[in-house]
């Protein structure tokens, strides 16, 4: 799916229910699962960026990207969650969000769609294991025959790897 399809995509979906944006998910894919983020989050879609790479970050941390003269750091969801590493493809988009005030980017293998899950079809993810994979899961969603598997998106980075964030990313945006 193209960016500017993306664009257009959220925007309809924002002019069709202006007043909530409660139960709208982005949907997103890694290999053949689907994922889906709050829409809340989301403050736009782009395509990839040349990245500048920060030392003494976690592998999954790729780097920083200049976003309109704003410092954005960018996750590998691959990597964050443990999967293999691909080459990025002009299907491979960045999710920029907005976790409490703070920019963040979501490398991803592509975006699907908006869609809405009302909260009779959303269930808890069952504790599976002490894996630190469960904690990413807010919910898992039914949408007509499959599962989105809902992410809670303040919980993608740990208190610890946010310190470490920050200390490399001074307030003033530029890396340390």
């Amino acid at each position: 799916m193209a960016e500017n399809e993306i664009d257009l995509l959220l925007e309809e979906d924002e002019a069709d229910d202006e007043d909530t944006l409660e139960n709208k998910f982005l949907v997103f894919s890694l290999s053949e699962r689907e994922y889906g983020l709050e829409i809340k989050y989301i403050i736009e879609i782009i395509g990839m960026q040349p990245i500048t790479e920060v030392p003494d970050m976690p592998a999954f941390i790729k780097g920083v990207i200049n976003l309109r003269g704003k410092v954005v750091p960018l996750i590998d969801v691959r990597l964050r969650f443990h999967m293999e590493s691909i080459p990025y493809t002009e299907k491979t988009c960045v999710i920029i969000l907005s976790i409490e005030g703070e920019s963040l980017g979501l490398i991803v293998d592509t975006v699907r769609e908006v869609v809405s899950i009302p909260s009779e079809n959303t269930e808890p993810a069952p504790k599976m294991g002490d894996g630190e994979a469960n904690r990413f899961i807010a919910f898992f969603g039914k949408v007509e025959n499959s599962v989105k598997i809902l992410l809670d998106v303040r919980k993608l980075l740990r208190d610890d790897e946010l310190e470490v964030l920050h200390e490399k990313l001074p307030e003033n945006g530029t890396p340390a």
